[in-house]
């Protein structure tokens, strides 16, 4: 038994599948519904770095949680439950294979972008004179193509339609709700003092009908800056205050590390292991306005197993 989830193996009730992502497991039950359980890794350039994170997987989960609540008037999400704080169970949806990628900001990768003297991403044009965290007239959509290995790669809307991944129909439908999640995130990130400067959502299909699966607007999926300060910092030619996963890839790049071939993942210090829990958690409670309440214990495993086959019992899930 383990304190931190690394690596899992479970054998829930009814189980038919089970898939591990690069920081969920998904297990299936019937083929119908979906157990995620979040784990403690961390991933940065599409890579699994080597330590687990504490409490890395219980923040994700109750921020993913606390906002697939907060926009299900929006479109209809996969949850039905969460368990454990490691864990949400939903509905099994047909994953659409892109991830549609909204900025509001000129940061990150589209910065590295710009900066390299692109003007052009995902088939939309940037515009000549901006500096890193500008904002941008109106937020722009980046898809990218969803990998179950490696990287995922940039794509235009145009390209989309061409390679017939969705149809000119169901795109229009993903670009309207991005910007409306985008929307609802934007203003309740503003309600916490802090400014959503780009974040990426995934969709599949249930029954012909459009839901929003996976995690919302956590440290993982999104970047945010502190509002206050934000425009002095910018005239001034400051960084930004973030709370992100971005000084993560920067402390791997500090390393050579950008994920590329024959390049090796540095070990993690255990001080640095730390300050990313600490990171996460701060996170947590700007985000949510909650306190962060810890669940600590040796059993992480057996815990999760106890709970999830609890839920499959009293919900009469049968196989």
């Amino acid at each position: 038994m383990s304190k931190h989830l690394f690596h899992t193996d479970f054998k829930f009730l009814n189980q038919t599948e089970a898939y591990h992502g690069k920081v969920r497991d998904m297990y299936t039950l019937n083929d119908d519904l979906i157990v995620a359980v979040v784990s403690d890794r961390i991933s940065a350039f599409d890579v699994v770095l080597p330590q687990p994170i504490p409490f890395k997987g219980q923040v994700l989960n109750g921020i993913a949680s606390y906002f697939l609540d907060a926009v299900s008037d929006i479109i209809p999400t996969w949850k039905l439950a969460t368990p454990h704080p490691q864990v949400t169970i939903g509905h099994k949806c047909e994953p659409i294979r892109l991830e549609m990628v909204i900025r509001g900001y000129l940061t990150g990768h589209a910065w590295r972008t710009y900066k390299s003297g692109k003007r052009i991403l995902c088939g939309v044009s940037l515009p000549d004179g901006m500096k890193e965290h500008d904002r941008f007239p109106s937020p722009i959509i980046t898809p990218a193509t969803k990998a179950d290995e490696g990287h995922d790669e940039d794509i235009s809307k145009e390209e989309i339609v061409e390679r017939g991944l969705v149809s000119p129909e169901l795109y229009a439908q993903l670009e309207s709700a991005t910007r409306a999640l985008f929307d609802r995130g934007t203003a309740l990130a503003s309600e916490r003092g802090l400014i959503l400067v780009d974040t990426k959502y995934e969709f599949g299909l249930k029954d012909g009908h459009l839901i929003l699966i996976d995690e919302i607007h956590t440290p993982d999926s999104s970047r945010y800056f502190i509002q206050e300060g934000y425009e002095q910092r910018q005239a001034e030619n400051e960084n930004q205050k973030q709370l992100s996963k971005e000084f993560v890839r920067e402390w791997l790049m500090q390393q050579d590390f950008m994920g590329l071939d024959g390049q090796t993942v540095p070990s993690l210090p255990t001080e640095f292991v730390e300050k990313v829990s600490k990171r996460y958690i701060g996170l947590y409670e700007q985000v949510t306005g909650k306190s962060f309440v810890m669940h600590e214990t040796d059993a992480l495993e057996a815990e999760i197993q106890q709970a999830v086959d609890q839920w499959i019992t009293e919900n009469r899930v049968h196989g």
